[in-house]
């Protein structure tokens, strides 16, 4: 075996911050490479490694392919030997289409649409009945016997239950050779200009032939010619009426209720799709959610009235035709629009709501006459739904959107399919409700199924059943166990998208392929840890191998090999500083070294924070799997909420905390989950959420603009001498607004070069080389620097530069302070990671002039933070708890978890077993509850 058969030889890597580093690493292993926030992980990983992999795919194909695709330009690196097949399993993966769900993704729904094609049993919809379906020939043999020396009318039911007066359909049946119909349960013969009750509903059969049923095989042959005919004629479907009972029944090819005889198609798997149009809810398109117009958003404040603002879309009172059918309704209903809305009568607000067409006429007593109105109004509410579904103005539809409320489907009840599919059973459980059970409830539920099945419906299933089983059993195997298959993938976390993709692949049981990773284990509560890296382990067992960016403890020391980055982050870092068996880099005394072997560690504080007296109570919260819960949080203390996965932390707080509270101090729409009250609210006097969404989506935004630090700059360079003399304003020194910016590129700093059968290859702008600005506002210095230069600088320089400017250095101090210190002010934000951008979003609140009483809340801040950010980390967080703020975190990790002054804890376990309070109290007595898997945790961690 060659060195390259056994490993990976990279050569020469300078992409971003990397040194021109050269690294081997061990193939069929897994590989963990760890390190300071920016100090080039990513870069090794994602930007080197597998870009080159992904571009030597690329290059498989011909160049007409490559067009389409748009290649992908090649890594700084000189050279990477060995490289198998890569798949990169990343955190920002996931779908935002709201087709996507978890059962779509690991391909588990697609095996259920087959097994219920292949082997469910259909009811009726109407009478619960089991439907049948027959051949032709068993057709005959159930009349044959069944109605042996009766006399029979054979059927071709043409109409159900439909209005109209038929006239056409009659004349078409009578040129076909037909002379009796049966109209309504009567028989009657065919006229010519024959036509019924165009309003009522109708029920219309072809009388096909009558007969008499006996052992003559004429009799027989006759049967089987009226059948076909039927069938033919009836789209499938026959019915036989027996002439003395008057009793009917049918039969079909298709499944059908003996008893009423609807029928449904023959089941396939796209019958059970909520993405195809033979599945999906035509109510709600297959989504299971449907925006309707929220009354309560139209009549805002009913203290209001018309003329004054009461209605929300119209607003106040204009001479508009609007305003003038208003006052028509006002009149027919005898009130006023200066009236308030409380007090108008509720037909006028039905009319309002739901508009209508009405003539009227008023007398007036002063002069004696009659005066004739008319009322055309199409109403608020009709107007909003219009204007939503059919406008296409993307901002006509956003202003309908603020007035509708996004419900359940009426129709299907949130199951997104149509009501046929919801009558296809296996062992009494329908599709829909299988996946809405979650993961658990769905393995055990199939480990019983085949003991309910019938030989031949086991014969059918058994190979679909070894694929759901397989593909269920990863699930639970990378800690997913809570999920149900109908979860949104949008509603999905970062960590646990990347754990589907995980155990998708697993499931694809691919061999010689190069895993890479992004922190798998975030969002993951430690109890879960083992079964990840377990997970891991498999996919380097059947032969790949496994690269992992992470920060976790437990992979690092379960890794074969470990690469350290450092010393530091930024320019600072992109440098090998050690490697080998975690042992081994325990031995050589970095950072990361350090904390692994305990010579340094995140300190337990010795006080824990007795906060200001106050609380905030949360009571009666019902949202997903939470069970009636009811919780205080102190005031004046740092706060961590604690539990396993799924456990309902994110229910709690982000989807019920938040939005209560965001509604109180900023009018924000997003509606709570359900709750029943909360008290304390005068004790706070704001609350900012902290998350890991980027801070921009443009390579135009940058830490500088997003802080608005980059606005001060730019005043600060308006006041220099030179700039005054030519009158230049901050304007001058945007990039993003003509006047100073470089135009050959407008302010990108990069041009983008279109090549036929090629990628665009982006370059540096010739004019104004990659500085963005033109040649007159680079002539621009402060203190010797252009406004191009200071983006260039890192944070961590531009703090000394701007020392003696209050304003500038205190927002980008905090930046700093926040362990941001390696990254550039002019940086791209679209090249930040989750854990960057929330810090960046951190530094701007802190540099802002707080009050003492403001509700911070994060969400897992230690996302892509090695040990040494997360003590940085830390002491910001103090820092803010201790001038009388509240700080709630939302944290998996140990070294956070000890640090704060009261913990909540939520599970027991996740999904259903869920959604209720285990413990909670200071860190040291959560740890000695008996039942918590948090306090099992603690414990250690507290020794």
């Amino acid at each position: 075996m060659s060195a390259y058969d056994e490993n990976i030889e990279v050569q020469g890597a300078r992409v971003h911050n990397l040194k021109n580093i050269d690294v081997t690493i061990p193939r069929e292993k897994l590989v963990v490479i760890t390190g300071l926030s920016g100090s080039g992980k990513s870069s090794l990983a994602f930007d080197t490694i597998y870009a080159e992999g992904q571009r030597r795919y690329i290059e498989t194909f011909s160049a007409y392919a490559r067009q389409f695709l748009g290649g992908l330009e090649r890594p700084d690196v000189d050279k990477i030997d060995g490289l198998s097949p890569v798949i990169a399993i990343e955190q920002k993966t996931t779908s935002k289409s709201p087709r996507s769900t978890v059962g779509t993704i690991t391909e588990i729904y697609d095996f259920l649409r087959l097994l219920f094609a292949r082997a469910a049993d259909a009811y009726s919809y109407n009478t619960g009945e089991k439907m049948v379906s027959y051949s032709d020939s068993q057709i005959k043999e159930l009349i044959l016997e069944e109605y042996r020396d009766k006399r029979i009318v054979v059927l071709a039911p043409v109409i159900k239950s439909r209005k109209g007066h038929y006239r056409e359909l009659f004349e078409q049946i009578s040129k076909q050779g037909f002379v009796k119909v049966r109209v309504d349960g009567e028989l009657v013969d065919l006229e010519k200009g024959m036509r019924v009750d165009r309003y009522k509903n109708h029920d219309i059969e072809i009388v096909i032939d009558r007969l008499k049923i006996d052992e003559a095989s004429e009799t027989e042959k006759r049967l089987m010619e009226t059948i076909n005919t039927a069938m033919y004629h009836g789209d499938d479907v026959l019915m036989v009426l027996d002439y003395e009972s008057g009793e009917t029944r049918y039969f079909s090819r298709n499944l059908m209720c003996p008893t009423t005889g609807i029928s449904y198609p023959n089941p396939e798997p796209n019958t059970f799709s909520f993405n195809s149009p033979k599945g999906m809810c035509s109510h709600c398109n297959g989504l299971g959610k449907v925006y309707e117009v929220n009354t309560s958003k139209i009549f805002p404040n009913t203290n209001l009235s018309i003329k004054n603002g009461g209605i929300a879309p119209i607003g106040e009172y204009k001479n508009s035709w609007i305003f003038k059918q208003l006052e028509i309704i006002a009149q027919r209903f005898d009130f006023k629009l200066t009236d308030a809305i409380k007090d108008i009568p509720q037909e006028a607000i039905d009319m309002i709501l739901h508009g209508g067409n009405e003539k009227f006429s008023i007398a007036s007593k002063t002069l004696g006459i009659t005066r004739d109105y008319k009322i055309d109004f199409e109403g608020i509410l009709n107007f909003i739904t219009n204007q939503f579904s059919e406008s296409n103005s993307a901002s006509i539809k956003r202003w309908a959107k603020d007035f509708m409320d996004k419900n359940k489907c009426p129709e299907c009840e949130g199951s997104r399919l149509k009501k046929e599919a919801l009558y296809y059973r296996i062992n009494e459980k329908n599709i829909a409700e299988l996946a809405h059970s979650d993961i658990t409830d769905l393995v055990q539920w199939f480990k019983e199924l085949p003991g309910h099945l019938s030989e031949k419906q086991q014969a059918i299933a058994s190979e679909i059943l070894k694929e759901i089983n397989a593909r269920l059993q990863f699930l639970l195997d990378v800690g997913l166990e809570y999920l149900s298959l109908n979860r949104s993938s949008k509603s999905l976390s970062g960590g646990e998208a990347q754990r589907i993709r995980l155990a998708t692949q697993i499931g694809s049981q691919l061999v010689g392929v190069l895993y890479i990773l992004d922190e798998p284990s975030i969002g993951l509560h430690q109890r879960d840890n083992e079964r990840l890296i377990l997970s891991l382990e498999s996919l380097r067992d059947i032969g790949n191998s496994v690269i992992v960016v992470e920060h976790d403890k437990d992979m690092i020391e379960r890794a074969d090999h470990v690469i350290d980055i450092g010393p530091k982050a930024g320019r600072h870092g992109g440098e090998i500083i050690s490697q080998g068996t975690p042992e081994e880099v325990k031995k050589h005394h970095t950072l990361t070294a350090d904390y692994l072997s305990g010579v340094r560690k995140i300190e337990v504080p010795v006080h824990r924070r007795s906060g200001n007296g106050h609380q905030l109570s949360l009571s009666g919260c019902t949202g997903n799997n939470l069970k009636n819960v009811s919780v205080t949080f102190p005031l004046g203390k740092m706060i961590g909420v604690t539990g396993v996965s799924g456990s309902g932390k994110s229910t709690l707080i982000n989807e019920t905390l938040y939005p209560i509270l965001n509604a109180h101090f900023f009018n924000a729409v997003k509606k709570p989950m359900p709750y029943k009250e909360i008290k304390g609210l005068e004790h706070i006097d704001k609350v900012i959420d902290i998350n890991q969404s980027p801070i921009g989506r443009t390579p135009r935004s940058n830490p500088a603009t997003y802080t608005g630090v980059f606005s001060e700059i730019r005043t600060l360079f308006t006041k220099t001498p030179e700039a005054m003399i030519r009158g230049y304003k901050a304007g001058r020194f945007s990039f993003n607004v003509k006047g100073g910016r470089c135009e050959t590129c407008e302010g990108g700093g990069l041009r983008v070069i279109e090549m036929n059968f090629l990628p665009d290859v982006y370059v540096e702008c010739e004019t104004c080389q990659g500085k963005r600005f033109n040649r007159e506002t680079l002539e621009i210095r402060y203190k010797g620097k252009s406004i191009s230069d200071v983006l260039n600088m890192t944070i961590n320089e531009s703090v000394e530069f701007f020392e003696n400017i209050p304003k500038i250095y205190r927002k980008l101090k905090t930046i700093q302070d926040v362990g941001l210190g390696y990254i550039t002010l002019g940086q791209q934000s679209t090249t930040l990671s989750g854990g960057e951008a929330q810090r960046i979003k951190l530094a701007t609140e802190l540099s802002k002039r707080d009050t003492g009483n403001t509700f911070y809340i994060l969400d897992e801040p230690t996302t892509g933070l090695h040990f040494e950010d997360i003590r940085v980390l830390m002491q910001v967080l103090n820092e803010l708890t201790d001038k009388g703020n509240t700080v709630l975190i939302i944290e998996h990790n140990l070294d956070v978890i000890k640090m704060v002054d009261y913990i909540i804890d939520v599970g027991y376990e996740g999904g259903k077993g869920g959604g209720t309070i285990v413990t909670y109290g200071t860190p040291e007595e959560v740890a000695e509850h008996p039942k918590s898997y948090t306090a099992r945790f603690l414990k250690k961690e507290l020794e």
